[in-house]
């Protein structure tokens, strides 16, 4: 189980607002625009953030970013449709994959398989919920398939794979140093 003290859970909630503040609207990544890290920060937040109403704020940070790029940013709705509040459930399972994981991991390399077991399954029905939502139910597509629908899932779901493990990755390695930071600070304590 990660038990973190409410000081380090206040910076690490601010980084991934700020994460998301930065990212989120650039489906692509390019020189000036990193990937959208919101599956990523929603999963994260998950396994670090201990109180429930850290994932209503998310999702209003996120419903009001994505405002602002329509209102003011010129960014096309295209993907604003009555499906828009299906991202609410999809977030909602990377959200719990975090928590599934928090709840079980340990400070051992073993815990890896279980980090990457509920990062893939949370990111594979984000994927599903918010893609197949959109697709069935969002008007744009005439008569879609499901045939239809798998292809678009193949083509894609690397990308968001991609994004969710590199921004994983980074934490994942944030948290390794720090861990050994403070286990090495402590036993040079323990010798003094």
């Amino acid at each position: 189980m990660i038990n973190i003290q409410q000081r380090s859970q206040l910076m690490i909630g601010a980084f991934l607002i700020l994460l998301m503040a930065v990212t989120r609207g650039h489906h692509f990544a390019s020189i000036d625009h990193l990937p959208s890290a919101s599956w990523a920060v929603f999963f994260l937040a998950g396994i670090y953030l201990k109180p429930l109403w850290a994932f209503p704020l998310l999702i209003l940070q996120a419903f009001l970013l994505d405002f602002a790029a329509i209102t003011w940013g010129g960014v096309s709705s295209f993907c604003v449709t009555p499906t828009y509040i299906m991202l609410v459930p999809a977030y909602a399972s990377m959200w719990w994959a975090g928590r599934w994981y928090a709840k079980r991991h340990q400070e051992r390399w073993s815990s890896l398989l279980t980090l990457f077991s509920s990062l893939i399954s949370g990111t594979a029905v984000c994927q599903v919920i918010s893609s197949g939502s959109f697709y069935f139910y969002s008007g744009r597509y005439t008569d879609p398939t499901m045939a239809e629908m798998l292809n678009r899932l193949i083509k894609y779901s690397p990308s968001q794979f991609e994004a969710v493990f590199f921004y994983v990755g980074c934490a994942l390695t944030i948290h390794l140093f720090l861990s050994w930071f403070t286990r090495s600070r402590h036993a040079g304590a323990e010798t003094l």
